[in-house]
Formats: structure tokens, C-alpha cells, sequence
């Protein structure tokens, strides 16, 4: 029998496995950043600072590039949980400013995010949208309120029609229902600023047509 010697196959296989670890503690530690970052790009964009909610956004979008680029031949890395959640804030990230800012869509490739990442972070910017109606509401801007609502709606109606397995969805369907409880919260909250808006001005209006008719 011949001598057995595993070792030089071992030895390629441990270079492959610390190669790997590499990718994996880089992407870990780019996913924080980038989450980060994205978070930071959120908040801006809430407060109606647009630019620095731009600026945050592409920092994001570029970590994220780097991120790709370090698991590009790690397919595993580039399909893991903490690579999927950065993209998935980045395009929370995006797709919020667009929301606020009435602007369009960006699309999956164009922010380089796979399709469940988008469809995700596109249901927690419509989640995080109650955040304006109700700082809408608190200015008496109940029109603003109602146009966001309008959007939380139209973006809830969209997701529903995905109905795919969760593997596929990145579990778009349990995201969909979160979004769903926030709307109605926020639908009952903006119809009753409505319904205290028409009343308020149809006040105004009697004290106005009683004033114009008191003989004094």
C-alpha cells in the first residue's frame, strides 16, 4: 500500500477556507458601515435635509460596492444574511429620499441591490413613513399627511402582489404584513385629522355667516 498524505490537499483547502474568512470578516465589517450610513442617510432625508440625505446614501451605495467586490468570488459571502440586510438598508436608504422628495424610483440595478433587498427596503420606507404623516399632522399640514398616506397605500397594494416563497422573497411577505399594521395606524390616524379639519372649518364658516348677520 502506498503511504496516504492528505497534507497538500489540506493545505490548498485551508488557503482557500482563509481566503474566504477574509471576504467574510471584510463584508461583515462593510455591512455596519454601510447600515450605518444608510441609517444616518434616513434620518436627513426625514428632517428635509436632502443633500446631506444624498450624501449619505452614495457613501452607503459605495460601501456596498466594495462589498460586492470583495465576495464577487465568494458567492456563499455575497448571498449571506449581513450582505443582504446592508443592501437592504441602502435601499431603504434611496427609496426613502425618492418618497420624500417626489422624485422616481430608483430601481433594483440601479442601485446594484438584488430584487428582495429592494422589495424589502421599499416596505420599510413605506413603514417609515408614518414617522412624516404624523409630523405632518402635529403642523396642521393634514394635505401632506394624506399624500403620504396615499403613498404608504399605493406602495402596500404593489407588495401584495409578489407572491413568492420566502427563499425567493427574502420574506417580503412578513414585511408586507408589518407594513399593513402601520398603514391602518396611520390611516385612522390621518382620517381623523380629516374629520377635525372639515368640522373646524365648517365651524369657521357658521361663526363667519353668524357674524355677517348680527345687526350690531
Amino acid at each position: 500500500m502506498h503511504e496516504l498524505d492528505p497534507g497538500p490537499h489540506i493545505a490548498t483547502i485551508i488557503d482557500e477556507f482563509e481566503a474566504i474568512n477574509a471576504a467574510r470578516e471584510t463584508a461583515i465589517a462593510h455591512s455596519r458601515h454601510a447600515i450605518r450610513a444608510s441609517a444616518n442617510a434616513i434620518r436627513a432625508a426625514h428632517r428635509g435635509d436632502f443633500d446631506a440625505a444624498q450624501e449619505g446614501a452614495a457613501k452607503a451605495s459605495a460601501i456596498l460596492r466594495e462589498i460586492l467586490d470583495h465576495t464577487a468570488a465568494h458567492a456563499g459571502i455575497a448571498s449571506a444574511g449581513y450582505v443582504q440586510d446592508a443592501m437592504k438598508e441602502v435601499a431603504e436608504a434611496h427609496l426613502s429620499i425618492a418618497i420624500l422628495a417626489d422624485a422616481t424610483l430608483p430601481s433594483p440595478a440601479e442601485l446594484e441591490v438584488s430584487a428582495s433587498a429592494w422589495l424589502n427596503g421599499l416596505a420599510e420606507a413605506a413603514s417609515e413613513l408614518r414617522r412624516d404623516a404624523l409630523d405632518a399632522l402635529r403642523r396642521n399640514d393634514v394635505r401632506r399627511a394624506e399624500a403620504l398616506l396615499q403613498h404608504m397605500d399605493s406602495i402596500y397594494s404593489a407588495l401584495v402582489t409578489v407572491d413568492f416563497p420566502d427563499a425567493i422573497t427574502g420574506g417580503i411577505r412578513r414585511t408586507t404584513d408589518q407594513l399593513r399594521a402601520v398603514l391602518e395606524r396611520t390611516r385612522g390616524d390621518v382620517t381623523f385629522a380629516l374629520r377635525q379639519d372639515r368640522l373646524e372649518r365648517m365651524l369657521a364658516r357658521t361663526e363667519s355667516s353668524l357674524g355677517a348677520e348680527d345687526p350690531r
